[in-house]
């Protein structure tokens, strides 16, 4: 691997540690504890390395896109990359740092959709990147139902 390669492959892991950094700023505290949840919630230990093997796997498929096109000729999917980052980093402020498992699940549809598009627009140009994302989008799958779950256990009163 040459340096530019190399370099490459580092911004993509910070760029998903920045988006990762959400859920250290956002965290589950007292109030998530206290929610009623199905018989189904993982034990809390299970999301961060969960998450963190999805992290690695985000970052090489953005890195292995980037390799294969570049900026200018993976324009389109790598914006829609950035967007589904975007979503990620904002589910955490949404669901723990507001406390509206209601907006949250409107908010973890939009993630879904804009890694659903990743991959698709991932898939032609490398087919191992957008493969990649395959597990990310299952475990969100996971994620947006227990995020229902929760929600209709614990109906948000204003």
């Amino acid at each position: 691997m040459d340096m530019t390669s190399l370099l490459g492959l580092l911004a993509f892991i910070a760029l998903c540690f920045v988006t990762a950094m959400s859920g250290a700023v956002f965290m589950p505290g007292e109030w998530y504890r206290g929610l009623a949840k199905p018989s189904w919630n993982p034990p809390d230990w299970a999301f961060a390395p969960a998450w963190t093997v999805l992290y690695i796997m985000i970052a090489v498929a953005g890195w292995m896109v980037w390799r294969e096109a570049g900026i200018a000729g993976a324009a389109l999917p790598l914006a829609v990359y950035v967007v589904q980052l975007l979503f990620n980093a904002g589910w955490s402020a949404v669901f723990f740092g507001l406390k509206r498992p209601d907006l949250a699940f409107i908010e973890v549809i939009g993630l879904w959709l804009s890694i659903l598009a990743t991959i698709v627009l991932f898939l032609p140009i490398s087919r191992t990147a957008g493969l990649l994302l395959l597990p990310y989008l299952a475990w969100v799958t996971f994620a947006a139902t227990l995020n229902f779950t929760i929600w209709r256990l614990n109906p948000v009163r204003g």
